[in-house]
């Protein structure tokens, strides 16, 4: 028998000619692919070389050795063991988890109600960006000094005790108002609430007013609108804003340490104390341990909010 051959060149040449659509289609659809590729390549690099490779060297980092002068390259999990195994870092999570709770519930129902002032009772759109815009003055200079402008509010011979003196409020001035967990937590709602701010914000701005006009012609009192209708649609801000605050909060340490006057403690702070004494490796194992908890959190949002309607 002859053998026969097929020349799948010759075949695919007739494909294409007789149906140039799909042929046309399938090299537009190849070279979109690729400038795709192309195009997400530079930002891959980016996170690749500032994000993922950070994080690996503070993993890797993790399980060396080390003692009052050095570390040593090794692979040990005695920096892990010493963590997780001691009461102090269990009891200074628990106070950064209590600040976080306290402080994303403060800035959650503030940033609500700015939010809602500024996307349903400021009818002019130039308005609502010029107090929008009025909001983020402060962030025009640096954390620190907005932090340590309030010591002349609460000190004690500050503007507030003075104030309460003067008028027979109190008979001396009030210890709790600085280098306290309320200085501490006062502070932070006043750095983080912009962060809730501005999402929820967008999220109202998008709502169609029909669904409030008609909530309303069904008989809904204001209270009722509020809560099954724009509270509703305006949880994927709400979500936003508290992965913006919580993971701020979880991280800082500077508030803490100049707010707080040395007599509380946070994870942040730890970390910090421990590469002041070249303790990389137990730092960067605080890192991980926190980095983890943080995601647990950021899920737990995730899957109670899905926040894809917003993006």
């Amino acid at each position: 028998m002859a053998a026969i051959v097929v020349d799948d060149t010759s075949i695919s040449s007739e494909s294409e000619r007789a149906n140039p659509k799909t042929a046309g289609k399938i090299r537009r659809d190849g070279g979109s692919s690729f400038s795709s590729y192309l195009q997400a390549t530079p930002l891959a690099v980016i996170l690749g070389l500032f994000l993922l490779l950070p994080i690996l060297t503070i993993g890797m980092v993790s399980f060396w050795d080390y003692d009052s002068v050095r570390i040593y390259p090794d692979f040990v999990t005695f920096n892990y063991t010493e963590t997780l195994g001691s009461w102090v870092t269990w009891k200074t999570y628990l106070n950064t988890l209590k600040f976080t709770v306290i402080v994303w519930a403060l800035t959650m129902v503030i940033g609500f109600w700015v939010a809602h002032f500024l996307a349903f009772h400021i009818r002019s759109a130039t308005m609502q960006m010029i107090l929008f815009l009025v909001c983020t003055v402060p962030f025009l200079t640096s954390n620190i000094i907005r932090m340590i402008s309030w010591v002349p509010f609460l000190g004690r011979n500050g503007l507030i005790n003075s104030s309460l003196i003067q008028l027979g409020i109190v008979p001396k001035p009030l210890e709790f108002l600085l280098f306290s967990e309320f200085a501490v937590v006062l502070a932070m709602v006043h750095l983080y609430t912009l962060f809730m701010v501005t999402p929820i914000f967008n999220t109202l701005m998008r709502i169609d007013r029909s669904l409030i006009e008609a909530a309303r012609d069904a008989g809904a009192s204001g209270f009722q609108v509020l809560t099954n209708v724009i509270i509703p649609l305006a949880k994927p801000g709400i979500a936003i804003g508290s992965i913006f605050v919580v993971t701020l909060v979880m991280g800082d340490f500077i508030t803490v340490r100049f707010m707080s006057g040395g007599q509380s403690a946070s994870v942040g702070l730890m970390m910090s104390n421990q590469i002041s004494l070249l303790q990389y490796p137990a730092a960067a194992a605080n890192a991980v341990i926190l980095l983890i908890v943080v995601l647990l959190i950021v899920a737990a949002i995730l899957r109670v909010v899905d926040i894809r309607k917003e993006l």
